[in-house]
């Protein structure tokens, strides 16, 4: 099925959107939110208060002090995770508050 010149599918305008606004970090935030969300069950991911990424690298606020050590001692785990699913060129550390 060929595309129109100009069909598009939604994400992809949401994408461009967002690269022209400035606010392309945002999405990966969210993308790597429903990522925790798929990976940590439910109870584990409620204690999860935000995702931001600041200058390549990813914030995660976490409520529950066990959980935020379990994160800051698996810490390299999980940025090569998010690498992995993200592309390596858009993060470059990890911090767990």
């Amino acid at each position: 099925m060929k595309k129109k010149k100009r069909e598009y599918l939604s994400s992809e305008l949401v994408k461009s959107f967002a690269r022209i606004h400035g606010f392309e970090d945002k999405l990966v935030a969210f993308e790597i939110k429903d990522f925790l969300e798929e990976y940590l069950d439910e109870s584990l991911f409620s204690e999860i208060r935000s995702v931001n990424i600041e200058n390549k690298c990813i914030i995660i606020k976490i409520i529950s002090p066990l959980l935020k050590n379990d994160f800051k001692m698996r810490r390299s785990f999980y940025l090569k995770k998010f690498q992995d699913k993200f592309g390596e060129e858009k993060f470059n550390d990890l911090q767990i508050l």
